[in-house]
């Protein structure tokens, strides 16, 4: 899958929690400032061709819908972002939010309690 632009991602989102939708019902759910139609509509064109979203015609118009879901993109740009600025290395990530983030016992201790649970259902398996 290729990856998408913020401009797209934007798109995305908007598919995602309307889950289908035409061009003018996708501008009104954008932030100010609204882009132009014709600009969202040539975002929504790349969207088609990256094969993210598909259409259904309705008369003249057309309604979008995501051809992928938000869970399969979100682990596929995932994977990309730890592949390209941790190498891979999911100790580095950790390593990273634990130090650069700030986070504070609590949160520290819910990543622990999840990784715990991991640990155990995998022992299980």
């Amino acid at each position: 899958m290729k990856q998408l632009t913020r401009a797209e991602e934007q798109i995305m989102q908007v598919l995602w929690n309307l889950k289908k939708a035409y061009v003018k019902d996708i501008i009104e759910k954008l932030p100010e400032p609204k882009p132009a139609y014709n600009t969202v509509s040539t975002i929504i064109r790349i969207l088609e061709k990256k094969g993210v979203i598909g259409y259904k015609p309705i008369g003249k118009a057309h309604e979008y819908f995501p051809l992928i879901s938000k869970k399969i993109y979100r682990k596929n740009y995932f994977k990309n972002f730890l592949s390209n600025y941790f190498g891979n290395n999911y100790l580095a990530l950790t390593s990273f939010f634990a130090k650069e983030q700030d986070l504070s016992l609590k949160e520290l201790e819910d990543i622990q309690k999840m990784i715990e649970e991991q640990i155990e259902q995998r022992k299980v398996t």
